[in-house]
């Protein structure tokens, strides 16, 4: 099932997360696909926040490749995956992603591509772009599997 949501703007992040959340269910693990500048780790740090982590609590995990999230409001373990800097499967091997992805928590990667192999077959892929007509324009479309 595929679900499009546009986000307008930084201002409609907070909207826009909200309905991204609305479309989850039993699903953990969220693999996110765009182009270097589409806004992935915006989204999911807006995500995030919305799902009770602190404002300050979020970044981008370029150089530590995992940063762990807890929610506030529900206590809730968050993985938040950036995998640009693997170069091998067998980096995430080494690195545990398969035990995350098991732990039930709630796994959300940026550049899933590196290791898609590994992702588990109820993956939710997102892909997000550019919207061609509107620069500052965002384009989220999730594929919940069936």
């Amino acid at each position: 099932m595929q679900h499009v949501i546009r986000i307008s703007s930084v201002d409609d992040l907070t909207r826009a997360a909200s309905e991204f959340i609305s479309l989850m269910g039993d699903e953990t693990v969220y693999a996110f696909f765009g182009p270097m500048g589409a806004g992935k780790t915006t989204f999911i740090n807006a995500i995030s926040r919305a799902l009770g982590v602190g404002q300050d609590a979020t970044s981008s995990p370029s150089f530590s490749i995992i940063n762990e999230y807890r929610s506030d409001t529900t206590a809730e373990l968050i993985y938040h995956f950036d995998l640009y800097r693997l170069e091998s499967v067998e980096e995430a091997y080494d690195i545990g992603v398969e035990d995350y992805f098991d732990s039930g928590a709630l796994c959300l990667l940026e550049w899933p591509e590196r290791i898609e192999p590994l992702l588990p077959d109820d993956t939710v892929k997102v892909s997000i772009s550019v919207d061609p007509a509107d620069d500052g324009a965002r384009i989220v479309t999730v594929d919940i599997p069936e």
